[in-house]
Formats: structure tokens, C-alpha cells, sequence
């Protein structure tokens, strides 16, 4: 077992771990750590605890210092450089003709490394820019290339339901949604209508997806026969998946049809396969995913 903390950099960012050390820290404090980018400035979400060392991606870094009221005016004042920076390089993207959209600009703690993320319709040449760059800001300079859902959760936005997007607020990371868990849910597949601020599918289709799976593995699917209680045939019309009602068009006598509306426990039907925790599981790890495309990274000094 290993003595970690979670530090997150980003609100709804990712939580990585770091060694406390001898160091009295808690959740809600500020420390300064070192990362892949440099020193960094976080706050910790979750305090002093044992996990597996499996869990820990070595070599663990310790916390360096808990951070002081100097360090977080230092932060602020790297929030002002950001938008200084930002601007320059918008213009620089101009003065180049560079199809790419500026999404943020982003100072490490020590001012080391200044990030540019942007997204683009495909590969960017921007080796001119990156030399511009380096000559204005003279420290390493590195460009990120970033999907339209990195770009919404670093804009944030209201969604649909009128509440801040999920994206922004509490998800670490994204989801694989499918176009068959709209369907599962029984909602429209007006793209308008389960599409988020990015374009792509809600993430929140997730939430209840589960709990469709198991109430439509106890209701027949749409177009199956189904027999009544009162030993009528038909086939399913449609389904009110919460409330458990299938409207089923029966067959009368002299061929006449009429659609009736039933409980599903007055039915007697082929119940559905229900999908299974660990195929679901594996479902999502096979989907292809827009966490972080930073396939496309230049540095400069």
C-alpha cells in the first residue's frame, strides 16, 4: 500500500496522486508539486489515504511545499499573462493564414512553459508560429491540438437542461456514448435534441443508462407478438418504459385490428437479453475517446 494525495489542477480536471511526505495536508489545501510540464500549482480533493500500488504510477512525486499567500498571487498573476498571451498569439495565427481556432492559453506555475490548445480540421503546420512565439514569450512554448469536447469543458457553457455542463463541472473524463443508448432510453433521435454545446452525443445519456437496460430487459421490444391475459395476440406498438405500459395492436375476430394499451406483467412475451456489467465495461474501453488529442505538439526555446 502506498500513502497518496489527489491533486486536481483543473476544476473537473483529472486527479493525479502525489507523496504528502511528512507534510500536514488536507483536503481543500494548495500545494506546488512537480509534473511532466514543470511546477504546478493544485488543490488537493482528497486527502492522506492508503491505496494498491498498482494505483500509483511510479516514480511517485512528492508534494513540494504547501502553498503560500505568495504562491497564489503568483497564480493570479500568471491568470493576467494568459490573456496578453492569448491575444499575441491570435494575432500571430492571422499574420500566418493558419486555419486553427485559438481555444486557451495556459502559463505553468514557474512560468517555464506557456500552452496554446486549439483545435483545427486536420494536421497544422505550425513550425513558423511556434519560432514567432518563443521570440515574444522566450521561454518553451508548446502548441496542443484538442477535440470539440476538450474545447467545451475548457469554455464551459450552460447545456440544455439550463443547469452548467457536466463536462465543465464534475467529469473527469469523458464517457463513450452511443447513438443505441438514446435508443435504449426511448428518447428522439432528433440530433438537436441529444446533442450537447459540443455536437457530439450528451454525456449525461450515461447517467440512466443502466437502469433502462434493466427495465427494457423486462418489457418485449418494439414489433414482437406478445399474447394477452385474456388470450389475444398482437404485436408491440410501443412502450412507456418508466410506467411499464405497451400498447400492443391486437388481432380480433373478421381480421380487425385494435390497438390496446397493457401492464407488462399482463403480457406473456420472449423477455429480452439483458447486457451483462463486464461486456458494458469492456464496450467503453473499446470506444474511441477525445480526452486529451495532443497528437499534434511543438516545442520551442
Amino acid at each position: 500500500m502506498t500513502k497518496v494525495i489527489g491533486v486536481r489542477f483543473r476544476t473537473a480536471g483529472k486527479i493525479y496522486f502525489f507523496a504528502p511526505g511528512k507534510l500536514d495536508i488536507k483536503r481543500g489545501d494548495h500545494v506546488i508539486v512537480e509534473t511532466a510540464r514543470g511546477i504546478e500549482y493544485g488543490r488537493v480533493v482528497s486527502g492522506p489515504r492508503e491505496v494498491n500500488d498498482d494505483e500509483v504510477v511510479q516514480p511517485l512525486k512528492s508534494v513540494i511545499r504547501i502553498a503560500t499567500e505568495q504562491d497564489k498571487k503568483t497564480v493570479e498573476k500568471n491568470h493576467q499573462k494568459e490573456k496578453e498571451a492569448f491575444r499575441i498569439c491570435l494575432e500571430k495565427i492571422r499574420k500566418h493564414g493558419l486555419e486553427m481556432k485559438l481555444i486557451d492559453a495556459e502559463y505553468t506555475f514557474d512560468n517555464n512553459k506557456v500552452l496554446f490548445y486549439f483545435t483545427a480540421d486536420g494536421r497544422v503546420d505550425f513550425r513558423e508560429l511556434v519560432k514567432d512565439l518563443a521570440a515574444v514569450f522566450r521561454t518553451r512554448i508548446e502548441l496542443r491540438q484538442i477535440g470539440v469536447r476538450d474545447e467545451t469543458k475548457i469554455r464551459g457553457g450552460i447545456g440544455i437542461c439550463g443547469r452548467p455542463l457536466c463536462c465543465s463541472t464534475y467529469l473527469t473524463e469523458f464517457a463513450a456514448v452511443s447513438i443505441k443508448m438514446a435508443k435504449e432510453q426511448n428518447l428522439s433521435l432528433n440530433p438537436t435534441k441529444i446533442s450537447g454545446v459540443c455536437g457530439r452525443l450528451m454525456c449525461c445519456l450515461t447517467n440512466e443508462e443502466e437502469t433502462y437496460e434493466e427495465l427494457n430487459s423486462q418489457l418485449p421490444s418494439v414489433g414482437d407478438t406478445v399474447t394477452t391475459n385474456d388470450g389475444l395476440t398482437g404485436v408491440v406498438h410501443s412502450l412507456s418504459i418508466l410506467r411499464r405500459q405497451v400498447k400492443v395492436v391486437v388481432n380480433l375476430e373478421d381480421d380487425e385490428k385494435e390497438i390496446r394499451e397493457y401492464k407488462a406483467d399482463e403480457l406473456k412475451f420472449k423477455p429480452r437479453k439483458k447486457k451483462h456489467k463486464a461486456s458494458r465495461e469492456e464496450t467503453k474501453k473499446s470506444a474511441p475517446s477525445e480526452k486529451k488529442e495532443g497528437a499534434s505538439k511543438a516545442h520551442g526555446k
